[in-house]
Order: C-alpha cells, then structure tokens, then sequence
C-alpha cells in the first residue's frame, strides 16, 4: 500500500493540542483527518510488555467499543501497537504518532508497517511533526510525546519502568492539566514501578473500562444501549443474534445451549459453533464457568 503524506492545515489541527507550550512548527499526516470531537485517550506503557498488560488492554478497550473515543499511541513495540490493534478491533478508531517521518522507508519500527498501513485503511491516520524522510533518533521519541500527550483528553499508562518514555509522557500530560490514569500491577515486576509510582504521585487509579469512562466524562450506556446496538452487531447473523438476546445476563453455556434449542430450535452442535463465532467477533466472553456479553 502506497499512502499520501501532507501537510496538516492549521486548522485541522487537534484543539487540545494549541494549549501546549512548544508547540510544532507543523504537522504532517497520512489517511483521514479524524473528528476532533472525539474524546482522545492516549495509551502507552512498555515496549516488553507482560501478558497482563496485553490483556488489560483488551478487556478495557472492548468496554469502551460503541463509545465517542478515539485512541491515541505511538506505533512503538509493546503496549502502544496492542493498543493500535484492539482499537482497530473495536471499531475505535486511533491516531498512531510514531518518532520517524511518515514515510515507510523510514518508518519506525519498520516490523510495523503493515500495523501502519492497517490503521490508515480502516480509517485511522498517522501523524507527526517530523519531516516525512526523517529517521528516528534516540530525542525524536521524547520530543514526540509531547504531541500525544498534549493532543489527548488523558493518558492512560499500562505497565512502565520507573526510567521509561511512558513516564515522560505521563509528566507531560500532568504539565498540560490532562488527566492520567493508570492500572496497578504485580509487586514483583519492575514494570509495575511505573504505574504505581503514578498512583502515589496523584493518578487515577483504573479498575475497568467504567473508570475510563468517568474520567474521559462520558455517560455510561446501561445495557449495552441498544443506540449503538446496530453497529456493534451489525455483521452478525439471525441466529447469532438469538444467541446474543439470551445473554441479558450471564449463563452457563449449558444452559445457552438448551435455551437456544427449547425457544429457538437451533441444535447443540451450531449453537457451539454460533458461540465461538461470537467469541471470535468479541462480543462474549466466557468468565468464571459462565459466557457473558462483552
């Protein structure tokens, strides 16, 4: 995929960002301008990231599917690519802020480019400062985050050493009266320093995706409010939606398989196959002995 890099006219810059001392001389971007009025998040956290933090991310970013956010990382290794694609995952969409030019000769780090030019079809964009052909330095990153940060409603921090990149941005983000949140962690990994450093100093504290919501002050849709219901289901089948309709609350799967054949007549073996469907398009999970909607 060949994409086009321009210049970003002043005044389709993002509002938050004018705020912000040290402002860029200009911006560049490739894909489509997003809507700045979104609430943007900004997600970041360890290039080594461990199996909790991956899945932090999932389970928060499914909860906030539906929802007017737009997320916001820097295409790094670790918790900002997983960010990236659980967004994309979602129908969030994300604004990706690498530490190279835009072009993909110099993208950084090359191992995500086709993470770049996902983002770009599926209606997302990349977007920097940097010249497009300019490569990636050791003070590009820092200078970088000051952008995420500043262009965001708040930062969220998903595992970081006590000398990271991600503290820099989660300081930035306090330098400009954004909120930052983060989620705690094992005492026993030195990627939980980061976080829980934070939480001493003064950040929120997040326990799920309803924490998010309040900081970012957005409503909560009871029931999976069926205004977003359309979207969210929309590649579904007829009987998939059955399924979906038995779970108002969550049931042992035995019992999602005798429901659907006692009021549905669909059989054992296609309601497992309509449960791993929907497990597959995210939209149920299975916790605990018993399958609930995500």
């Amino acid at each position: 995929m060949v994409y086009k890099i321009k210049k970003l006219d002043r005044k389709n810059w993002p509002p938050l960002l004018e705020e912000i001392n040290q402002l860029p001389e200009k911006l560049f971007y490739a894909g489509v301008i997003p809507d700045w009025k979104r609430k943007l998040l900004c997600v970041v956290g360890a290039r080594k990231n461990t199996s909790y933090g991956k899945e932090a991310v999932e389970t928060l970013m499914e909860g906030l599917r539906g929802y007017p956010i737009t997320i916001v990382s820097g295409l790094a290794l670790g918790i900002d690519s997983i960010a990236h694609r659980v967004a994309l995952k979602n129908n969030l969409p994300t604004i990706s802020i690498p530490g190279s030019g835009l072009s993909l000769e110099v993208l950084h780090p090359q191992s995500h480019i086709h993470l770049a030019e996902e983002i770009i079809e599926k209606g997302g964009v990349l977007m920097n400062e940097f010249e497009p052909e300019f490569k990636a330095t050791q003070w590009s990153f820092p200078q970088r985050n000051r952008i995420m940060a500043g262009m965001s409603h708040a930062t969220l921090v998903i595992e970081a050493e006590k000398k990271s990149g991600t503290l820099i941005t989660a300081r930035l983000a306090t330098e400009y009266n954004r909120d930052v949140l983060t989620l705690p962690g094992n005492i026993f990994n030195t990627t939980s320093q980061g976080p829980h450093m934070l939480i001493r100093l003064g950040a929120t504290l997040i326990r799920d995706s309803d924490d998010i919501l309040e900081a970012l002050h957005l409503e909560k849709m009871e029931n999976g409010n069926t205004k977003n219901d359309d979207e969210k289901y929309f590649d579904c089948s007829e009987k998939e939606i059955m399924i979906v309709k038995l779970l108002i609350e969550p049931l042992p799967r035995d019992e999602i398989l005798r429901q659907a054949n006692t009021k549905h007549q669909i059989s054992t073996g296609e309601a497992q196959t309509l449960l791993s469907l929907l497990e597959l398009k995210g939209l149920i999970k299975e916790f605990l002995g018993e399958i609930h909607l995500s």
